[in-house]
């Protein structure tokens, strides 16, 4: 059943030297629909006021929602902001700035926990979400970035219902020079997982991540696969799977944070990773996400490159948003 593609001893791809360096150059380069919006409509309610007054948090609250921070989310924030005003003035845009930056991070640093490492490898990752988010071009990426931790790596392909996942995953496989479990089309991914886990003990690898087929909520049987991929998981290794990661597409927004909502309770998420993070202006999906669902987002993808996926850092991300 088993096969193995590449080899832990191949270097990972280097990065395009065109790319900017850094992650706070590669946030802001990523977050930058969504700061050339909210930024814009900052300096216009900073022109209307010296003083920030209930007109122009009634301006904020419109660009907040129009970023996708979310109703909740945005009545918080401005919850935060009026109580302030209340006790003291807001003078202007840079505080108002400053004192929204200080909001969207606390917010962000909240659900941050530190990431469970097991007492003997291998860690097992889930990826979970629906089709077409980018599981397994995550996959392949964490794949790339847990050996750029000098991490040994091996992806398990259990989305078996769709030969071209398994077909895609393989090609990440070999781009990023780690080992690769599958099975044939069609087959039972708890059992290719259970070979990938035994594979993993066997060689003492660091990192396994196992591609998951895309699934809604609605769909019972794949919902029940993926439970007994979980009990597999558990049987074998305890604490296993130590992350499940939902991958969601943040140019869908608030219907990303449905499906967050749903697979939270089916799958027992742990985590978001968040892609498309630079083809959309409503960025503020990351925080919604965080206050909302309690969930922190982990990575964000930023292109199609075996580099463009960053992990997330609350600082970074609001900094480069507002700064």
């Amino acid at each position: 059943m088993m096969k193995f593609f590449g080899s832990k001893n191949d270097p990972p791809a280097p990065a395009d030297p065109a790319e900017p360096t850094g992650l706070f150059a590669r946030m802001k380069q990523a977050v930058s629909r969504t700061r050339e919006s909210l930024s814009s409509k900052i300096e216009t309610i900073a022109a209307l006021t010296r003083t920030v007054d209930e007109q122009a948090l009634e301006h904020l609250e419109e660009a907040l929602l129009t970023s996708d921070l979310g109703v909740q989310t945005t009545s918080a924030i401005l919850e935060a902001l009026r109580d302030r005003a209340l006790r003291k003035s807001i003078e202007g845009g840079k505080e108002l700035r400053d004192l929204l930056k200080a909001q969207i991070q606390a917010i962000l640093e909240a659900p941050q926990r530190e990431i469970p490492t097991p007492a003997d490898p291998p860690k097992v990752t889930f990826l979970v979400g629906v089709n077409g988010t980018g599981k397994t071009t995550t996959s392949g990426k964490l794949a790339a970035w847990s050996r750029a931790q000098n991490h040994s790596v091996l992806l398990c392909a259990a989305d078996t219902f769709r030969a071209a996942a398994i077909e895609q995953l393989e090609v990440w496989a070999t781009r990023s020079g780690v080992e690769m479990i599958k099975t044939k089309h069609g087959g039972d991914p708890a059992a290719v997982l259970y070979d990938a886990i035994s594979a993993a003990k066997a060689r003492g690898i660091d990192d396994l991540y196992v591609d998951t087929a895309g699934r809604l909520h609605t769909k019972a049987g794949l919902m029940d696969e993926l439970d007994k991929m979980r009990r597999t998981a558990a049987r074998l290794i305890p604490g296993a799977p130590h992350e499940v990661l939902l991958v969601m597409d943040a140019t869908t927004g608030q219907n990303g944070l449905q499906q967050a909502r749903l697979f939270t309770q089916s799958a027992g998420v742990t985590g978001i990773v968040l892609t498309k993070l630079d083809g959309t202006a409503k960025g503020g999906i990351a925080v919604a996400i965080a206050k909302e669902m309690n969930l922190p987002v982990r990575f964000v993808g930023v292109g199609e490159k075996m580099s463009d996926l960053l992990e997330f850092s609350p600082e970074a991300f609001v900094d480069s948003l507002l700064g």
